[in-house]
């Protein structure tokens, strides 16, 4: 539980990874047999096979979605860019923290107040050029002493044990994918080479997962994410077919096949790893976001791939919720499908 809550509460927007790649090889230097840091800022973590074995690559993407320093004015409040995909309504009034070059910095988005919007105003969602950070700055100078424009801005939150196994925290997306591929790593005992790696930039395009899978060129591919659970009021499971607590979901199509279509000598290798060794799992079809996957299988001639996702609430938002029952059992089917591999 420690590290899944080191994880969710270091920071690491897209871009600025630096940390979560600090902790990844950290603690993975004893369990693998070398650890490379390419040009993109990917982590790469190998633990290797038989020399006649088939190679494997987990992908987990390391960055959360977050904000970046755009502007400050002549009070010194700073305007903000929104990085990855951020629904602006959730945004007002959050507490953040600026990850300026002298040290962190603590803000609070705010806006125009509502007792003095038009009715018309206070109907509609504020959009977040509306917004703007106070971190309590008197004047554009001394807000520069604090912070300067590019700064990366993580939102700030706690880590919380729930009832019923679950977990509450900040970037649950994609921090589990990446607790799982360490986990997985340190567990798993394979004929097959296993790369892990902890890709950048994921929110904002798939850029790590194009370069790293380049460099590779593995036999087969894994991402390692979540996927929205349809368990909850506002969603139906027809909107989201997967749950909480019934363990993870294989995906079959994301994005109405833009994203991945998983081949069916994939699916079948995750199906059959979770019927042998009796683990609970879950289909998922889905017309919405997708995955490092959908950049991993079109590298060079084309690289099988399939995903594996922790269902889970209320993602992109500031906080998430999740079962460590779930993530536990997609650490154990993949560590079943890993060493299934000849």
């Amino acid at each position: 539980m420690e590290l899944i809550k080191k994880l969710s509460l270091t920071s690491g927007i897209s871009g600025f990874e630096e940390k979560i790649a600090t902790i990844i090889k950290e603690e993975l230097i004893d369990h693998v047999d070398e650890i490379q840091e390419d040009l993109m800022g990917n982590i790469i973590a190998i633990k290797k096979g038989d020399k006649k074995g088939s190679s494997v690559m987990l992908a987990s993407h390391m960055d959360e979605i977050g904000l970046i320093v755009r502007y400050i004015d002549k009070k010194g409040f700073i305007r903000f860019s929104k990085i990855g995909g951020i629904n602006d309504q959730m945004l007002l009034n959050q507490t953040v923290i600026i990850h300026g070059k002298n040290g962190d910095v603590t803000g609070v988005i705010g806006s125009k107040p509502p007792h003095v919007m038009k009715a018309a105003e206070r109907k509609k969602i504020i959009e977040s050029d509306k917004m703007f950070l106070d971190i309590g700055a008197s004047s554009k100078k001394e807000a520069e002493e604090m912070v300067s424009i590019g700064d990366p801005i993580s939102f700030k939150s706690d880590f919380e044990e729930f009832p019923n196994d679950l977990i509450m925290g900040k970037a649950l997306d994609n921090r589990i994918g990446c607790y799982v591929m360490i986990e997985t790593l340190k567990r798993v005992d394979s004929k097959a080479t296993v790369f892990g790696v902890g890709t950048v930039q994921e929110e904002v395009g798939l850029k790590g997962a194009k370069t790293s899978a380049f460099k590779l060129n593995p036999d087969m591919a894994f991402a390692l994410d979540v996927t929205i659970s349809g368990d909850h009021p506002g969603i139906t499971l027809e909107d989201s077919p997967v749950e909480i607590g019934k363990g993870p979901a294989i995906i079959l199509i994301d994005a109405s096949g833009r994203g991945i279509i998983t081949p069916k000598k994939i699916k079948n290798i995750l199906i059959d790893s979770a019927e042998k060794a009796d683990i609970d799992y879950q289909l998922e079809v889905s017309d919405g976001g997708t995955t490092d996957a959908t950049a991993i299988h079109l590298t060079r001639e084309g690289i099988p791939t399939g995903v594996l996702s922790v269902p889970t609430r209320y993602i992109h938002t500031t906080v998430s919720i999740a079962s460590m029952n779930d993530v536990e059992k997609t650490i154990d089917l993949l560590v079943e499908a890993i060493n299934s591999l000849e």
